[in-house]
């Protein structure tokens, strides 16, 4: 279990460095091609790909029919990254790296904390306490100093 653990951190932390960076370089993609939209439409393009092909490559490509069967509800989450990828990459250049990165995490915390709370789309339930709404509201600190 500790390893899992240490995997999941670094591979979270790994993660969380490549979210601050796809940003810039899809605000940059966006400046090359003179399109916002159309770099997001490039970049969930490229990432079907990758995901695509990892899928095909272990096994699970029958996995991808079952979704038809799946309630409609859950397949949201393709829109929500669609959302989050034109946010960022649009907002990068208006606010800067930090503050659009900060304002990412705020807002997944904020998200996270009822989410826990209600045990929400099967995760693990984890009620609100002092602890977690205060790293919440250092996290709204980080992003007040980060752009004022």
């Amino acid at each position: 279990m500790a390893n899992q653990i240490l995997i999941a951190t670094v591979l979270m932390a790994v993660a969380g460095a490549m979210i601050a960076s796809q940003a810039p370089i899809n605000a940059a993609l966006g400046r090359s091609i003179g399109s916002p939209v159309g770099a997001a439409t490039v970049s969930f393009a490229i990432g079907f790909a990758v995901l695509l092909i990892a899928t095909i490559l272990i096994g699970d490509g029958s996995s991808l029919l079952r979704a038809v069967k799946a309630p409609p509800f859950l397949l949201v989450g393709g829109a929500m990254g669609a959302l989050f990828v034109f946010a960022a990459l649009w907002s990068v250049p208006i606010l800067g790296v930090v503050t659009t990165a900060s304002l990412m995490i705020f807002g997944q915390m904020g998200a996270a904390l009822l989410l826990d709370h209600y045990g929400a789309f099967g995760v693990a339930q984890h009620s609100i306490n002092v602890t977690r709404v205060l790293s919440t509201a250092l996290v709204a600190g980080g992003v007040i100093l980060s752009r004022w």
